[in-house]
């Protein structure tokens, strides 16, 4: 088991690596390919009307005017070490991990994400809870007791949560809970200053989200469990005399989790990279948020942040649901 956890956790750094080249290449390398000069991308990183001599401080201090190959060592180096750009009066660090420095409001990409992160993860974490329990719940039950009305109605509400999209369900909910029937607070609350106060807040969001995400694991879970409950094992802990409980849940449900657990390692980890439209439509200042201004302003350190970061949730995912199919099931550890 350790030796596969290492395996997997040095692919995941050799994947991080290439994924970060990738991401500098869309940032830095396509535009020159299409045709832009170094001028143009300079002009990119520091608004409307720049001077000439902006532009040449900017591609300097970017380093937009080297090989494309120095450029991605002194990206490289930026996360790993930090990086110092000179603006002309002053000179600004950027602490490690650097993950850019933004021109137009003079501040570093990185502390900002960090503050915003505990919103998104507040979002994220809370709102996987409802759709995993929710779903695998109703998708065992209509498994157990297929074509019944209970497993229509379950179904049901599934496609109705696949159906309708979070712009949607979004506003429906900040209709009757905010302004309707004001039972819940508008204003975000850190977890740390008030506990019941950051779930009141949050819950209308987490419930439009794990509206949408929980159908996906319903109906995941009955394929699953009708699948697996026609297996010998399972005719096999029947006739041993295990009580129905340990038949479902230790048998019937653990070896039809491999395709649960992977569609939830990918969804939390893109939830974690910013969930836009839920952010947007609650007014939560999370990292979707924070790309959604970064494309508004134009401003490339802020998308490239942010797209850093979320790459970097996915792949961390990847691994935990590599680490948790060895788990769930002990033939991949050989594999």
């Amino acid at each position: 088991m350790i030796s596969y956890i290492l395996r997997r956790t040095f692919a995941a750094l050799v994947l991080l690596l290439v994924v970060s080249a990738v991401t500098f290449a869309i940032f830095f390398l396509l535009p020159r390919l299409v045709g832009q000069t170094a001028d143009q991308l300079a002009q990119q990183y520091i608004g409307k009307s720049p001077s000439k001599a902006d532009i040449v401080a900017v591609k300097h201090n970017l380093g937009l005017d080297q090989p494309v190959y120095v450029q991605y060592w002194h990206f490289i180096k930026g996360i790993v070490a930090g990086a110092t750009y000179d603006l002309g009066p002053t000179t600004v660090h950027c602490d490690a991990p650097c993950f850019g420095y933004s021109f137009k409001n003079h501040q570093a990409v990185w502390p900002e994400l960090v503050s915003r992160l505990p919103i998104t993860l507040s979002l994220a974490v809370g709102a996987a809870v409802l759709w995993l329990l929710s779903g695998v719940v109703a998708g065992v039950i209509s498994a157990l007791r297929p074509r019944s009305y209970l497993d229509r109605t379950f179904m049901g509400i599934a496609l109705t949560g696949v159906s309708l999209p979070m712009f949607f369900t979004g506003n429906l909910a900040l209709l009757l809970f905010h302004f309707k029937w004001p039972i819940f607070g508008n204003d975000y609350v850190p977890l740390t200053e008030n506990p019941s106060q950051w779930a009141n807040t949050l819950f209308p969001a987490w419930c439009s989200l794990a509206l949408l995400y929980s159908a996906i694991y319903a109906r995941l879970t009955r394929s699953g469990m009708l699948e697996t409950m026609n297996e010998d094992f399972i005719r096999t802990a029947r006739a041993k005399g295990l009580r129905e409980r340990n038949v479902v849940v230790r048998h019937g449900l653990r070896a039809a989790l491999t395709p649960i657990i992977t569609v939830f390692g990918m969804d939390i980890g893109l939830l974690l990279g910013g969930a836009v439209i839920t952010e947007s439509v609650f007014s939560l200042q999370g990292i979707g948020q924070y790309a959604v201004q970064g494309i508004t302003d134009n401003d490339l350190p802020k998308i490239l942040g942010v797209t850093l970061l979320a790459a970097f949730f996915v792949v961390i995912a990847n691994l935990l649901v590599d680490v948790l199919y060895a788990a769930a099931d002990p033939r991949v550890r050989l594999s």
